[in-house]
């Protein structure tokens, strides 16, 4: 199977810790013992959240006394995947001697006219209490909104249209490697007035851009991977229980309450209503159990999954000359 992961904020870093590079790195070590599994059996392609990793660096730029003006979130976007990509890159070679693991700086074409440029919604950086977002927010011109108990910046997200790197991906799975890319949902790019590739002011749901890569990758599976062990209904009462097995039509039905959950709904039923395959939520730690279909909220389009030979049968190995599709 060729499956893309998107691994959550919490891959990475968990509410309430501090954005030190020690915890961070232990938390990707952990992730990659998680994706091991996987990848030994299949083809394995991995993206990342970045918010709370480009906020701490835009809040780094803007107190940046030497700097004229701070970065760009496109350039932002960029150093995160370097140092994101690096930890991930050396996780998974440590996790798994000998194999091929690359890391890509992706770039993820949005539209100009895309209105998410005019109403912020995508959430960045650290947790704050109401007052303090809202004194940072006057000071250095932020706009912030609620994030469950706690505030935190937002900035423009428009939708993916496609990883401009998707080429450069297939190449790269036909040589047999792990393809870390579209790190934060990849670096917000548009085509200007002269046809060329421009960086904008936005940071891109990384979900979305995930099911925008898997659609173009021809992936049989798209992983939706978090702290959560599925979607649930009936949260925080005596019926709350999690959802095994769903349709698109079902997942959307149910009204999920908007927030963290309403992206990563939004991009597994897009994936598996544009390809007829199959997608997942479900907690890192059980990956390996969601793709045997023993964990997680599996989404198929008729709501039936009973382990990787209902998406294709088994295929030759990774080292078998035979493997060729592209």
């Amino acid at each position: 199977m060729r499956i893309v992961v998107a691994l959550g904020g919490n891959a990475l870093m968990r509410r309430g810790e501090k954005p030190d590079a020690r915890s961070q790195i232990a938390n990707v070590e952990r992730a990659a013992r998680a994706l091991a599994p996987l990848a030994q059996k299949h083809e394995l392609i991995i993206t990342h959240g970045n918010g709370p990793q480009v906020g701490t660096l835009a809040l780094e730029s803007a107190n940046d006394e030497r700097l004229s003006e701070p970065y760009p979130f496109d350039t932002l976007g960029a150093e995160t995947q370097g140092m994101i990509g690096y930890w991930l890159l050396q996780a998974m070679q440590n996790a798994l001697p000998g194999r091929h693991v690359a890391s890509l700086i992706s770039q993820t074409l949005v539209l100009s006219g895309d209105p998410a440029f005019t109403n912020p919604t995508k959430f960045i950086g650290e947790v704050y209490d109401e007052a303090t977002a809202k004194a940072l927010a006057a000071e250095k011109g932020w706009v912030v909104k609620a994030d469950g108990d706690y505030w935190r910046r937002v900035v423009g997200s428009p939708t993916p249209q496609r990883a401009i790197e998707t080429r450069m991906v297939r190449v790269l799975l036909q040589a047999g490697a792990i393809v870390i890319c579209s790190g934060g949902g990849g670096v917000p790019v548009i085509r200007n007035a002269k046809g060329k590739l421009e960086g904008v002011e936005a940071v891109i749901d990384k979900d979305l851009t995930a099911a925008v890569l898997a659609e173009h990758l021809d992936a049989d599976a798209l992983l939706i991977l978090t702290d959560v062990d599925g979607v649930r209904v009936g949260f925080g009462g005596p019926d709350e229980k999690r959802v095994d097995r769903a349709t698109p039509a079902s997942l959307r039905a149910m009204n999920l309450p908007a927030g963290s959950m309403g992206p990563k709904v939004e991009a597994v039923c897009r994936f598996v209503e544009l390809t007829g395959d199959m997608a997942a939520i479900g907690r890192l730690q059980d990956a390996a159990e969601i793709i045997a279909g023993h964990a997680g909220t599996i989404i198929t389009p008729g709501g039936d999954y009973g382990g990787p030979d209902d998406i294709r049968p088994p295929m030759p190995t990774l080292s078998s000359p035979a493997r060729t599709r592209l």
